[in-house]
């Protein structure tokens, strides 16, 4: 099980009361069978030491992995929401539980043990930037668009110059409809960074969205695609800058290039558009019931799709 090559468990971690000479017998017999590659025999042997000391967050935490060993998952995650019960700031067993969730494809159970994992963390390691990063991108998955901001803020905070915090604390405040703190978050990544690809491009088509600054966002789109020309959200960016320009033809030549790339709603509306505004209906069509394909809830496709269908009436 690949998972298993990330967990590392340090048996010299463990303290025992010295009342509990027992169970460490058990336990070094257990490891023991472990490294031989004899999971059922280590099995019984942790069993057995814990019979002893139940408490011992260790023993549980190094039974769990013997259960991952057998491919073993629910007793597994008990014994590793045991330790969590033991332990509750402790980081293993929340990042062996993500782990697990991950390898189930249990994405919000295994997100969320990240988050308690990384928030653990923390408070071993406060000034540790990189913990406060991935604690950022975990809430921007999980939506928690307030908590982002304030760990992005946090991380500026102990690092002024970092350039990557500044533009995820851009994007977290485009999620929050702040678009000029997310102009102002962005341009200052450049500042620091001027060759940041993705900070290039989300300021460009945020300018293209608001029909503005369309020169400079040309600039800026294209320079994007020269670090990453086979990007398809830069060249969607592209596209849709010649859209806002009037560059129809020019338009519908990167966005078909774009939605071969990337399977994307918002790409695949796009090009709908575009198709429409050369009179290409069919096209327009078949490009938004795409876009309606991987979103379901885009009400403004809907509309457009029946405006196509009364045309054609």
């Amino acid at each position: 099980m690949c998972l298993l090559a990330l967990l590392i468990i340090n048996p010299k971690a463990i303290a025992f009361d010295k009342r509990s000479s027992y169970a460490l017998s058990h336990y070094i017999m257990a490891v023991m069978y472990d490294d031989l590659g004899q999971i059922d025999k280590a099995i019984e042997e942790y069993k057995i030491a814990l019979k002893a000391d139940y408490k011992n967050s260790v023993i549980h935490l190094n039974l769990a992995v013997s259960y991952l060993k057998n491919n073993n998952f629910p007793d597994a995650i008990k014994e590793l929401d045991t330790v969590v019960k033991l332990e509750p700031d402790s980081v293993e067993p929340h990042a062996i539980l993500a782990l697990l969730y991950a390898a189930q494809n249990k994405t919000d159970l295994a997100t969320s043990e990240y988050e308690l994992a990384l928030k653990n963390a923390s408070k071993l390691e406060p000034k540790n930037v990189n913990i406060y990063k991935t604690l950022g991108l975990v809430f921007i998955q999980q939506k928690k668009m307030q908590a982002a901001e304030n760990t992005y803020k946090l991380i500026i905070g102990l690092s002024p110059n970092d350039a990557e915090a500044h533009f995820y604390l851009g994007s977290v405040y485009f999620e929050l409809k702040n678009k000029d703190k997310s102009i102002e978050e962005l341009k200052k990544t450049l500042e620091l960074k001027p060759d940041y690809a993705e900070a290039l491009n989300y300021l460009g088509y945020l300018y293209v969205e608001e029909s503005r600054n369309l020169e400079q966002a040309e600039v800026m789109i294209k320079k994007a695609l020269e670090i990453d020309p086979h990007n398809g959200a830069y060249i969607d960016s592209l596209g849709w800058l010649y859209f806002k320009k009037g560059k129809i033809k020019e338009a519908v030549k990167e966005l078909e290039k774009a939605s071969n790339l990337v399977e994307d709603p918002v790409i695949h509306d796009h090009l709908g558009d575009a198709y429409f505004k050369v009179g290409d209906l069919e096209k327009a069509k078949i490009s938004w019931q795409n876009s309606l394909k991987l979103d379901s809830r885009q009400d403004k496709i809907k509309e457009k799709l029946e405006r196509i269908n009364k045309t054609k009436q």
